[in-house]
């Protein structure tokens, strides 16, 4: 297993393309692999995809990258993969929003989103603990904020048969006032 194959790169733009650029150059240098990702449509496909990959290939570790307000679409997946023991690393990408939907929102050049708006973006208020969902769903959790813990806990799942999440929480990703992401 070669940790060092996966890095995540926050530049101060938070820009989205480099953020996948990079991890898939990483990715270019690691051991044999598969990647499944989203071509688009929609969100909330990674847990299941994950869930699916690890029955489809039960000798294979699955590693999935989950963002928050993705996760909430297809979170009953955990129960699944704890039900089954499938072998996945869920790391649950937490930023207390749905960036994406921000940044649609931000390419439609509709402005600035209204009070009412940016709330139903926010995921806050109450913030959904990721952490005891995962635990109550069956599927051990942990919450790091440091890139060394995440190393760590990368490091732990993957040494442990059976399905675990790490929540990793990062900054929010906001647009600058006035642009289009």
């Amino acid at each position: 297993m070669r940790c060092k194959a996966l890095t995540c790169h926050f530049n101060e733009q938070r820009n989205e393309f480099w953020q996948l650029f990079s991890t898939l150059l990483a990715l270019t240098s690691a051991a044999q692999h598969s990647l499944l990702t989203l071509t688009g449509g929609s969100i909330g496909q990674g847990l299941p995809a994950a869930t699916g990959a690890a029955v489809a290939a039960p000798d294979r570790p699955v590693l999935c990258l989950e963002a928050d307000g993705s996760a909430l679409y297809t979170i009953q997946a955990l129960w699944t993969q704890a039900r089954e023991q499938l072998n996945v690393t869920t790391v649950l990408i937490n930023n207390a929003a749905y960036a994406i939907l921000r940044m649609e929102l931000a390419r439609t050049a509709a402005g600035q989103a209204s009070e009412r708006a940016a709330r139903m973006l926010d995921l806050s208020g109450p913030t959904p603990d990721f952490t005891a969902i995962s635990t109550g769903l069956g599927v051990p959790a942990v919450r790091v904020t440091t890139a060394e813990d995440l190393d760590r806990e990368l490091r732990r799942a993957y040494a442990e048969p059976g399905p675990h999440l790490i929540e990793a929480i990062v900054p929010p990703v906001v647009p600058a006032p006035g642009t289009a992401w």
